[in-house]
């Protein structure tokens, strides 16, 4: 085998055991966004409440990525990581928040399908945060060059 051959073995091999701490940690994410989004909803709108749940939620889904899925321990860097992933988050949050506001655009919706355009599009969002924090938040190179 050369030597790329072995990179590329080893990236799939890393990309494989990052995936699962990633879905656990997603589910769990996802799970205390769609609580706080209904418990707020009580009280707000459906927007408001997306945004909170979004914002309280990310702050834990960052940590416990950076620890379980990137490997990445200590402090340093956390601050950077954290600013990042914010960056990651409002990507993350325009397409669930333009989900909403394309549903509530076309219908007024009941709160079961809100609940499952946000599943969706958290889905969507999910798969556009591994990307970017594989390939830019945690990406180990950036890790080595921040020194």
């Amino acid at each position: 085998m050369s030597v790329s051959q072995v990179d590329r073995v080893r990236s799939r091999a890393e990309l494989v055991r990052q995936v699962v701490p990633f879905l656990v940690i997603g589910v769990a994410s996802t799970a205390a966004n769609l609580l706080l989004y209904v418990l707020l909803c009580m009280w707000t709108g459906a927007q408001v409440a997306n945004l909170v749940a979004v914002v309280v939620t990310t702050v834990g889904n960052i940590a416990a990525n950076r620890r379980f899925t990137f490997g990445i321990r200590g402090r340093r860097h956390a601050v950077r990581h954290q600013y990042e992933g914010f960056v990651v988050l409002g990507i993350g949050l325009a397409l669930t928040s333009g989900a909403l506001a394309v549903l509530q655009g076309l219908t007024d919706p009941a709160p079961m399908l809100e609940i499952a355009v946000l599943v969706l599009a958290n889905l969507a969002a999910t798969v556009v945060r591994f990307v970017l924090y594989r390939g830019w938040v945690f990406h180990p190179r950036r890790q080595r060059a921040h020194g």
